[in-house]
């Protein structure tokens, strides 16, 4: 009997040791150690005996919503377990993108219902289950299988939400990770080095130069390895895996093995039960797949080491791009705030990503928050149905005032470039609080300024990368809309229209260079504009604008017009006639960002904007037609910039919070900007009434602006002195010199025209008034200037006939 309870003990010893160590404190002298939890880690993953399922709570706050953990070992194998999500039980997608919304636009969004929660069903999983004191065993079967068959099974390990949040990314892809912390056991060229080895690095147009698109090792073996090293105690979770980005070469890993390590020197691999654990690649080259491991292991170092991988015959290389899941364990040496790196703002905001309906709910208490400066109204619906909705913040809202300048942020234009619509989300909420706190600065920006906000521009798009969540959506899901539009290229081409109009009239004095209309045959219904383009078309038509940003991701650059180059070339500048000013406006943003302005920081994927002060020419970047940024320039009197916000698209929310920190001065001082240059009201010398459309022309700038409905304008200038002139129909023009300071405010220039006489008669005959004595004096003077020289000229030409017909005369 006693051999029997020895022979028991022995075998149950192992899980009673993984059950111990699990449960002692992250501060413990013995995480150092290279520790395995086993299934008893209960706040990192839920484990279930065969035949039950278990459902757990999962809240999209951390990120993630979807993934797959698939491990393949050697015979004996193990149960499958898969994890299926779903937005709302007993609802369609199309339900509730169609809810019917019953609330006005000028109100804003209704409150709405507590967000749905999201199931994950667990299959079956076999082996030992410990469930409190009693553990439960199961055989495990022998699968016998031939050569070069590959026995697949499935393991997942959730994390509950309600005791431990799901680990955040080490951030490989948004370049927390530095390069020197990135090793691999061989790489087959500079460009190809561990250092390009992130999670949706993109190539550059062409292979082989320093800018590709992954990791790729030298030699083809099973030997070859990428290496991370977080550079402290970190509990891994899982691995996310993606294949080579390059147009020419078709490189991916099938199959996978992972190791860890404290030194680099010893490697545990990761178990799945008694057998190392092999973990499904990728099918195809794009698509991000999510491998959580079965049990969460704590070390400093971690390996991928692939193990199949798609052989092109004999030339495929062994590459990938990857991102590692982890959580930082505390170390009880730094206790001091200072040896520590910030992952907190001193703002208290709603740091997460937000759905569509949290979106309106965020939106919403904002506008309850702070009743007297905020307005929120929709511009016009997505394709599927979703309001885009602005925010509006003035010490009047919804009203345009006299002389105060029209500002606007657009975000989310591409659906999967989401930090732009955080920030946006953010910002009225800190100037919400700032302007109740009595913050001056913020006092002023909503006093003298008009701010329009519209955090999503593609909802639907959104709503596509939301489901996948952070690191999974991959580099291009939900960037375009509904209808599989790109809407950075689907406005008016009016570039096009402007050049062919220089290069056919020979009298540039006939030449426009602001308003141009838009095409025909863009505004019919046939035309392939989405109904996202087409509203924020009219949003701009109906609102003088001054001053916008358009809000991307994936990059870190400020770009400025033009964005199309002239003759179709890749890449060109193109430059405006307001270069410098366009200039001036990047710079503000990108000197004011703690990342762009980080002089050590590394390009984010195949080009160094360091090169160019984290500015450039759009155009010169690459060619977009139909771009927001040109479109607003000649279409409108709005100057427009394009800012790529981060290396990451899609970051995880944890990094919210330092992102708000990096862009929060930036979004301020950009706003600032629109009062720089002159204003002025446009008004009628007679009546005092202002002068709708009158033309504003500065000397050498070859673009023209025009005053609003109310006769006010707003023309951003650099500092200077310039000749301004003033013209409209049926007034004479006034000019005058207008002196710009490098002062916040901007300069008053104000115009009063004199109307011609011929104008004022018709509008006094029109209303059948009687023409006042300074008219009928101005008009008695001009019949006998033109009497004169209607005098003049016939006595000229009777001169010269008498002349002619003496010569005549002499030479008889």
């Amino acid at each position: 009997m006693a051999g029997v309870l020895h022979l028991t003990l022995l075998l149950f010893l192992p899980f009673a040791s993984l059950a111990l160590v699990s449960s002692r404190p992250a501060g413990d002298d013995d995480t150092a150690a290279l520790t395995s939890t086993g299934a008893a880690f209960t706040a990192t993953e839920s484990r279930v005996s065969a035949g039950k399922s278990a459902k757990t709570t999962d809240a999209p706050t951390t990120g993630f919503t979807t993934g797959y953990s698939r491990t393949t070992t050697k015979p004996p194998t193990t149960g499958a377990a898969t994890k299926h999500l779903t937005d709302e039980p007993g609802k369609t997608a199309e339900e509730a993108v169609h809810r019917k919304d019953a609330e006005e636009e000028e109100e804003g969004p209704l409150e709405l219902a507590r967000r749905p929660t999201r199931s994950i069903n667990i299959g079956k999983k076999s082996k030992a289950v410990l469930k409190k004191p009693k553990v439960i065993t199961k055989k495990t079967k022998v699968v016998k299988k031939t050569k070069g068959q590959v026995k697949k099974s499935e393991s997942q390990s959730v994390a509950s939400k309600e005791t431990v949040p799901q680990c955040p990314p080490l951030g490989l892809e948004s370049l927390k990770v530095k390069d020197n912390q990135l090793r691999a056991s061989s790489y087959k060229r500079r460009g190809l080095g561990p250092h390009r080895g992130r999670l949706n690095i993109q190539s550059g147009i062409e292979d082989g130069d320093i800018y590709d698109g992954a990791w790729c090792a030298q030699y083809r073996d099973k030997n070859q390895w990428l290496e991370v090293d977080a550079r402290r105690l970190t509990r891994f979770i899982g691995v996310i895996l993606q294949g080579r980005s390059s147009i020419w070469s078709w490189d991916l890993v099938h199959t996978y093995k992972v190791q860890f390590s404290n030194d680099s020197l010893v490697w545990k691999p990761c178990m799945n039960g008694t057998e190392e654990a092999i973990f499904e690649g990728n099918q195809d080259s794009e698509t991000p797949v999510l491998a959580l491991f079965n049990t969460s292991t704590v070390a400093r170092y971690i390996r991928i080491n692939p193990q199949t991988w798609y052989q092109n015959g004999t030339e495929g290389d062994i590459c990938l791009r990857a991102e590692v899941l982890g959580c930082t364990v505390p170390d009880p040496n730094n206790i001091y705030p200072w040896q520590t790196e910030p992952t907190e703002s001193r703002d208290k905001l709603d740091f997460r990503h937000h759905n569509y309906k949290e979106m309106r709910k965020l939106m919403k208490s904002v506008n309850e928050a702070c009743p007297d400066i905020t307005r929120i109204y929709s511009i016009g619906k997505s394709y599927t149905g979703l309001k885009l909705y602005v925010m509006e913040i003035s010490d009047n809202p919804g009203k345009h005032e006299l002389g105060e300048p029209e500002f606007r942020y657009v975000a989310g234009m591409h659906g999967n470039e989401v930090l732009g619509r955080e920030l946006l989300l953010n910002l009225m909420e800190y100037m919400c609080q700032e302007y109740k706190r009595g913050d001056q600065r913020i006092v002023r920006l909503v006093k003298e300024t008009r701010i329009h906000l519209l955090p999503s521009m593609n909802p639907d798009g959104y709503e596509m990368a939301f489901k996948k969540g952070s690191e999974l959506a991959g580099w291009a899901l939900g960037r375009y809309s509904y209808e599989g539009i790109d809407m950075n290229h689907n406005f008016a081409d009016l570039n096009s229209v402007m050049w062919t109009a220089i290069e056919l009239e020979t009298d540039r004095s006939k030449l426009i260079n602001h308003y141009f209309p838009i095409p025909e045959q863009y505004t019919s219904e046939e035309a392939f504009v989405a109904s996202e383009t087409r509203a924020v078309i009219n949003w701009m038509q109906n609102i003088p604008f001054v001053l916008s940003a358009n809000l991307h991701g994936g990059e870190l650059v400020v770009t400025y017009p033009y964005d199309m180059t002239r003759d179709w070339a890749p890449r060109e500048h193109t430059p405006t006639a307001d270069e410098s000013f366009f200039r001036w406006l990047a710079t503000a943003y990108a000197s004011t960002n703690q990342v762009m302005s980080n002089p050590d920081r590394r390009p984010c994927h195949n080009k160094d904007f360091l090169r160019y002060n984290n500015i450039i020419n759009g155009a010169d970047w690459h060619n977009v037609p139909g771009s927001m940024n040109d479109f607003s320039y000649l279409h409108t009197n709005c100057f427009e910039v394009t800012v790529e916000l981060s290396c990451d698209k899609f970051p995880h929310a944890s990094e919210l919070p330092i992102e708000w920190e990096n862009n929060r001065e930036s979004l301020l001082v950009y706003m600032e900007q629109v009062h720089r240059g002159i204003k002025g009201v446009v008004r009628d010398k007679d009546t005092e009434a202002g002068i709708a459309d009158a033309t504003i022309k500065v000397d050498d700038i070859d673009h023209h602006i025009r005053s609003a409905a109310d006769g006010d304008y707003w023309r951003l200038l650099n500092p200077g002195e310039y000749r301004v002139t003033v013209s409209a129909e049926g007034y004479f023009p006034s000019s005058r010199t207008c002196q710009v300071m490098y002062d916040h405010y901007p300069t008053i220039c104000d115009f009063r025209l004199t109307k011609m006489p011929k104008q004022r008669l018709k509008e006094i005959l029109a209303k059948g008034g009687k023409l006042p004595k300074d008219l009928q004096l101005r008009l008695r003077q001009l019949r006998l200037r033109k009497l004169r020289v209607t005098t003049k000229a016939i006595n000229q030409r009777r001169a010269a006939a008498a002349a002619a017909a003496a010569k005549r005369a002499k030479r008889v």
